[in-house]
């Protein structure tokens, strides 16, 4: 049996964007900035969400979030 003969199964293979899923389905991100600042998961869920995943900006508006806060 050739590889292209192969039964697909549903959720085989790697995502289109190339990442794999964390355990749980949890973003490292998201981990990062709750950790890392006062920010609930689900705050830094958010901010992800808005703003992408460079840390250093996160950070930088996470600290911001905290001194209006």
């Amino acid at each position: 049996m050739h590889k292209s003969e192969l039964p697909r199964r549903p959720g085989a293979g790697r995502p289109a964007d190339g990442q794999l899923p964390t355990k749980g389905g949890e973003d490292p991100d998201v981990r990062f900035l709750a950790e890392n600042t006062d920010l609930s998961p689900r705050q830094a869920r958010e901010l992800i969400r808005e703003h992408g995943h460079d840390r250093d900006k996160l950070l930088e508006i996470a600290r911001t979030m905290k001194a209006e806060g």
